[in-house]
């Protein structure tokens, strides 16, 4: 990055005084600005503005396009992601896992001890690994510890996600923030750190870490008072009743005898659309039938156990007493010219084949409706959003012309034709069972979005129209608020009425309470916590949209988000990175969930089991990776390229597991700002930067200049990835130290171990993100803990980096 060189240059080659703001500043700076403050809200993906701000500095002139692009082959780049495929091998091989369980077998039983040991563990792997993947590796552990112990997670896991952390700080390989900032000093022309030059500071530091969350943190922590050994009994509740409720929304239903529901199986009385129940087993005859699936019919006198909401019984009745009328024309009649209707084919390599029509979020990306599907000789036209294509299948599609023809240019289709009027009544019969309901000012509709009313899920249909005030709403958003008068145009089973009296006519015979769920489990069924894994290609999708108990046959009962439980409508919230997830089902469903990379499940048990036999292997490529880098042998970057593809070569893990294991975020994020970095160092913006501070600070001598730099790292790094706020404090630190005399190194040491010293907030890190959910924490949670946490790391560092790494060369 050559921010050693204190002169800098305009865009035509002149030196000028870094005092005066030039354009090619001014551009510099705005585009930082921008980017922090895209950064800080995530508006946008984080990798996403990375590209933006290559960009932007590429198209102002700021940099070269050649150079504006270095980032991704820079050395420190290279060997980040290397490190994260490195550390993969180490996991899947059950290194990590191995070592987790021996020392965490003699943490015993007691807080202070279990914190310490916990601690240190997760700070001597960190050393080698990857923060968030020891992180996501001992989570099952640390909960296996919480349960058999009766500590509450909370107690446990923030002081796990520190030590992560902390331990980052102690190689050269611990974070990628100590990559970065060696890889600064080689290129600035300065001797780089080696891979042991983190270890005196960074391990007394994190020995100060472990020592204080187990003698003062633990005090500060949620759940039971630090020195209560808060063991459960019989009597007491567990942890999915305390954090999650369900009891509460558990209870029986009878199928009364003449029940008209009685022959017909769960798949045609959706009871999850209609009332949002999740039928969890049914009793017959003395018998219990866990998780039925769709298939399962009902039985006159089934005594069935639910979770949901009571008071959804009453749905059907207000749809019962709703005035529903025939609409007596078709379609054509209440449309307006720019809505046409079209057929298509799916042919077997459109994106839809092996996908629902909620997965693709098919009207979203379409914005056309599907009213019928024809496929195998049979003509559907009701409870289309669910169903999973094949291809093959012919599509009836509504929207507007212009949308129309964007469907005919699409490769997900084939076989487009325009259909008229008379082909839909003739072929598909929409036009018979075309209806009108009309919204009534006491309906509980009345002011609702479509989507929040969920009508089109109950009908199973679409709401193909509304008039208003005489004029029609063709194929209405989502989004469109329902009005008293509304009259919707629908396509209504001549069935549902019949089926909603039948569930209408069900009767709640008790409440189920916990001990009947507590009777539930046994050694085949199991409820147990899962959260995302981190990088999850499934973050921002729905259960709905997963097909999650149709793929995996389980139920989540209930979803842990930033201090609040939710138990209702969770097939339609998107899944988040940090929630915490209640999960229902037989153990061996259990653990196929734990071998989906997608998912962590918080137990041991169902974690996918590693490939042991493969384990020499893997200790032996890193051992030879660390003897050569540490002898000065090899580069860093080269030798963690090699050993990654020798790890993938010996079948420590396999080359989708490598991509898998990549942090691809901090990837593009770090690639992405060396640009901006590069930018602000070549304007001169970074030593306009340096000696503002240095005019401020200055005066007050090279240590108080030292704390600016640390403070304004942790303050940055509570809302901006760790990453990126080094990338961008490396040439203010290198001209700030050229500017002053003093030790770059003492410098950069600074604001490395700085960027791990933030435990103030949750969003600073992913490994505080990982066991927000599980530990149950809020944000306050982490500003209780973290703050202290935090003054004293940056007195024990300050102290440390003075220490080892004096200021004066």
């Amino acid at each position: 990055m050559g921010a050693g060189n204190l002169e800098a240059y305009d865009g035509t080659g002149q030196r000028m005084d870094a005092s005066e703001m030039s354009i090619e500043m001014l551009l510099a700076f705005s585009i930082l600005g921008i980017s922090m403050a895209l950064l800080v809200t995530r508006w946008i993906p984080m990798e996403v503005t990375a590209l933006l701000v290559l960009g932007s500095v590429a198209l102002t002139g700021l940099l070269p396009p050649a150079e504006a692009l270095a980032g991704f082959s820079n050395p420190a780049v290279v060997t980040i992601w290397a490190v994260f495929i490195l550390s993969g091998g180490l996991t899947h091989t059950g290194v990590a896992d191995a070592i987790g369980r021996i020392v965490l077998r003699i943490a015993g039983s007691h807080e202070i001890p279990m914190i310490m040991v916990i601690m240190a563990t997760a700070g001597f792997l960190s050393a080698i690994m990857n923060n968030v993947a020891v992180a996501a590796l001992m989570l099952p552990v640390v909960m296996d510890i919480a349960r058999n112990t009766g500590m509450a997670p909370s107690r446990l896991l923030m002081p796990l996600a520190y030590a992560t952390l902390l331990g980052g700080m102690t190689t050269q390989i611990g974070k990628p923030s100590n990559i970065l900032v060696t890889e600064a000093l080689r290129e600035s022309g300065l001797e780089p750190f080696s891979f042991f030059s983190f270890t005196p500071v960074g391990l007394i530091v994190m020995l100060t870490g472990i020592a204080f969350m187990a003698l003062v943190g633990r005090h500060l922590l949620p759940g039971s008072k630090a020195g209560e050994e808060s063991k459960s009994t019989p009597g007491e509740k567990t942890r999915w009743q305390n954090q999650y409720d369900v009891e509460d929304r558990l209870f029986h239903i009878r199928v009364p005898s003449d029940s008209t529901l009685a022959g017909k199986p769960l798949s045609t009385i959706r009871f999850g659309p209609i009332l949002g129940w999740n039928v969890i087993c049914i009793t017959r005859n003395g018998d219990t039938i866990v998780l039925p699936g769709p298939e399962e019919r009902l039985m006159p006198g089934d005594l069935l156990t639910v979770e949901g909401r009571m008071e959804n019984l009453e749905v059907p009745k207000n749809l019962l007493q709703m005035k529903v009328e025939k609409a007596g024309a078709g379609l054509e009649a209440f449309y307006p010219g720019n809505i046409g209707f079209c057929e298509v084919n799916v042919p077997a390599r459109s994106t839809l084949a092996g996908n629902t029509l909620n997965t693709l979020q098919f009207h979203a990306r379409f914005n056309t409706k599907v009213l019928a599907v024809r496929t195998h000789g049979q003509l559907l036209r009701m409870n289309l959003q669910d169903m999973i294509f094949a291809g093959g299948e012919l599509l009836l599609l509504a929207g507007e012309r212009e949308q129309l023809e964007k469907v005919e240019s699409s490769n997900d289709f084939e076989n487009f034709r325009h259909v008229d009027a008379k082909e839909i009544s003739d072929n598909y019969g929409i036009n018979e069972d075309l209806a009108l309901m009309e919204v009534s000012g006491d309906s509980e509709i009345t002011g609702k979005t479509l989507a929040e009313s969920h009508l089109g899920e109950i009908i199973g249909s679409h709401i193909l129209g509304i008039i208003r005030e005489g004029k029609t709403i063709a194929l209405p958003e989502p989004s469109e608020v329902l009005r008293d008068k509304d009259r919707l145009i629908m396509e209504l089973n001549p069935s549902l009425f019949q089926l909603l009296e039948g569930i209408e006519s069900l009767w709640i015979y008790e409440e189920a309470g916990h001990a009947y769920m507590t009777s539930l489990l046994s050694r085949n069924i199991g409820l147990v916590e899962a959260i995302l894994a981190p990088g999850a290609s499934i973050e921002g999708k729905t259960l709905r949209q997963l097909n999650f108990r149709e793929k995996y046959g389980l139920i989540v009962l209930a979803l842990w988000r930033r201090r609040k439980t939710y138990r209702s409508n969770l097939r339609d919230m998107a899944l988040d990175f940090g929630d915490s997830m209640l999960v229902f089902g037989t153990v061996k469903k259990l653990q196929l969930l734990g071998q989906e990379p997608d998912f962590i499940v918080l137990t041991r048990i169902a974690q996918e089991a590693p490939r042991t036999e493969k384990m020499p292997i893997s200790i032996s490529i890193m051992a030879a990776i660390l003897f050569f880098v540490v002898m000065g042998w090899i580069p860093i970057y080269i030798a963690a390229v090699t050993g990654a593809a020798i790890m993938i070569a010996t079948g420590c893990l396999s080359m989708e597991e490598a991509y898998r294991q990549i942090e691809w975020k901090a990837v593009f994020l770090i690639a992405g700002m060396l640009s901006l970095a590069d930018a602000l160092e070549q304007t001169g913006a970074a030593m306009m930067v340096a000696q503002k501070m240095i005019l401020q600070i200055g005066p007050l001598g090279p240590e108080a200049v030292l704390f600016g730099l640390v403070a304004l790292t942790i303050l940055a790094t509570c809302f901006i990835p760790m990453a990126a706020v080094v990338v961008l404090m490396i040439p203010v630190a290198l001209n700030t130290a050229a500017t002053m005399g003093l030790s770059p190194h003492s410098l950069m040491m600074a604001i490395t171990m700085a960027a791990s010293a933030s435990f103030i907030t949750p969003i600073s890190h992913p490994s505080k993100l990982l066991v927000m959910g599980p530990g149950g924490y809020g944000f306050m949670d982490y500003l209780k803990a973290g703050l202290p946490m935090t003054f004293v790391v940056v007195g024990v560092l300050m102290l440390s980096v003075l220490f080892f790494w004096p200021l004066v060369p």
